[in-house]
C-alpha cells in the first residue's frame, strides 16, 4: 500500500519550489485512492492539477503498485483545514461554528498560528438606549475552539 507520508513528501518537494503554493490535504484511501488538495496565495488553475499529477505519477511506479490519483484545490464550500486558508482568506467574507454550536459570520482580519479574528456585524444595544444599533465587533477564535470555518457565497 502506497504510504501517505510518501505522497507528502512528493507533494512537499513540488510545493517548495513554487512561490505561494501549500498543501491543504493529502488522503491515500483504500485500494491507493490518493487525494491530493494544493493551494495557492492567488488560485490554482487546471494546469497546475495537471503539473502536479505528472509530478507525482513520475515518483510513483504503476508497475509496482497501482493506485488512482485526484488533484484538485479546495472547493469554495470546503471547510478550512490549514492556517495558510485562513491567512489567504484575510479580508473574505467567511461563516464560522464555535464548539459551542453558535454560527459567526464576519471578515477575516487577522490571522496568527494560534487562532484568528473576524469582524461581524452585531445588533447590540448602547447602555441607555431603546433600541439596538448595529455594530461591527471583532470576534477572536482559536483554531481548537471552532468545528469549521468556510467562505460564505452571496449572490448580490
Amino acid at each position: 500500500m502506497i504510504e501517505q507520508k510518501q505522497v507528502k513528501e512528493i507533494v512537499e518537494e513540488y510545493t517548495s519550489g513554487k512561490a505561494g503554493y501549500f498543501i491543504v490535504d493529502v488522503v491515500v484511501g483504500r485500494d491507493n485512492a490518493i487525494l491530493v488538495e494544493i493551494d495557492n496565495e492567488d488560485a490554482i488553475s487546471i494546469g497546475d492539477c495537471e503539473e502536479l499529477t505528472r509530478f507525482i505519477e513520475e515518483r510513483l511506479d504503476r508497475e509496482v503498485e497501482d493506485y488512482e490519483l485526484e488533484v484538485g484545490s479546495p472547493g469554495l464550500t470546503t471547510p478550512f483545514k490549514v492556517t495558510q486558508q485562513y491567512v489567504k482568506a484575510q479580508g473574505q467574507e467567511v461563516e464560522v461554528l464555535a464548539k459551542d454550536g453558535k454560527k459567526h459570520k464576519g471578515i477575516v482580519t487577522n490571522v496568527s498560528e494560534n487562532g484568528f479574528t473576524i469582524e461581524e456585524k452585531m445588533m447590540v444595544k448602547p447602555e441607555g438606549a431603546k433600541r439596538k444599533v448595529e455594530t461591527i465587533v471583532a470576534t477572536e477564535f482559536t483554531y481548537d475552539n471552532i468545528k469549521y470555518t468556510k467562505y460564505t457565497i452571496n449572490f448580490k
